[in-house]
């Protein structure tokens, strides 16, 4: 097993399983695209003008270009931003919980577009995911929940997935911070327009937004994407994205601890079952 891909991918999900939680805070304050447009538009400044001084190029090649457009609509603008809106009803872990399910969805595409294959253990790591991931769920659904919430946090998953199949093959010629903050710009362009379209820009100032606006901008916005990015180039789009498995685990202790959002013994049991898939994910050799 890879050590170093092992730190980056469990940083990466701790980081990333704390967004919603901060979101969730965001929202009750402020209409959730205005908010989401003006973080990426923040992180991906400071992106790039950090990439800049260190060195690194716009100058990117044709097809980096084109991942960096496709990653910056299909996860800032569709995945982040139904999620903003979908957090107004949903609770933060189960938001997690939903996002959590993208490798499953990057796995299948993988076999059926790009003809990939995974070890049997790989194979059975990732169903042991989405067994865990579904008890978890079940014990949620069963209250009262916002079905079209669910159904916006799960258009968001498939986005996630396609803009974590566009890093495919796409080397970043030591420009990953260049990159990461040109997509989020990227991202930010995209969300202005239906912002201003469906949105009035109302914002109640409180110690709790202004924290958790700075929290997300800076940790998951700018740090979380530039270690996924690193984490993508380093072990292949399919082996990094088992790493969302986690976000049950710290998704729904995040939102536990600061939300005070319920946690069950289904939902203790659903976690055990999802770090034993990644496990054998992990364990595994792909062919």
């Amino acid at each position: 097993m890879d050590g170093r891909a092992l730190f980056l991918g469990l940083a990466f999900a701790l980081m990333w399983s704390s967004a919603f939680t901060s979101a969730r805070i965001i929202v009750a304050y402020a209409p959730p695209l205005y908010s989401l447009s003006a973080r990426f538009l923040i992180s991906g400044l400071i992106g790039v003008i950090i990439a800049l001084i260190l060195g690194q190029s716009w100058r990117l090649s044709r097809k980096q270009w084109i991942s960096v457009a496709v990653f910056g609509v299909c996860q800032n603008a569709l995945y982040l931003g139904l999620n903003f809106v979908a957090m107004q009803t949903v609770e933060a872990s189960l938001a997690a919980i939903i996002a959590s399910t993208m490798p499953l969805i990057v796995a299948c595409a993988g076999w059926i577009i790009f003809r990939e294959r995974l070890s049997a253990l790989g194979i059975c790591g990732l169903i042991a995911g989405l067994i865990g991931v579904a008890l978890i769920m079940g014990s949620r659904i069963q209250a009262d929940v916002d079905l079209f919430g669910i159904a916006l946090c799960v258009v968001g998953a498939v986005s996630l997935a396609a803009a974590t199949l566009s890093m495919r093959g796409v080397s970043s010629s030591g420009n990953f911070l260049m990159i990461v903050g040109l997509q989020m710009l990227v991202g930010s362009l995209t969300l202005w327009v239906p912002a201003m379209m469906l949105e009035t820009p109302t914002i109640v100032w409180t110690n709790a937004f202004v924290y958790a606006f700075i929290y997300t901008t800076l940790v998951p916005g700018l740090l979380a994407t530039l270690v996924w990015f690193i984490l993508v180039d380093r072990i292949g789009a399919v082996r990094a994205s088992t790493y969302h498995f986690l976000n049950p685990f710290f998704g729904v202790a995040i939102a536990a601890a600061i939300l005070r959002e319920g946690l069950s013994t289904l939902d203790i049991l659903g976690v055990a079952i999802v770090a034993g898939g990644i496990l054998a994910v992990q364990l595994a050799k792909r062919s």
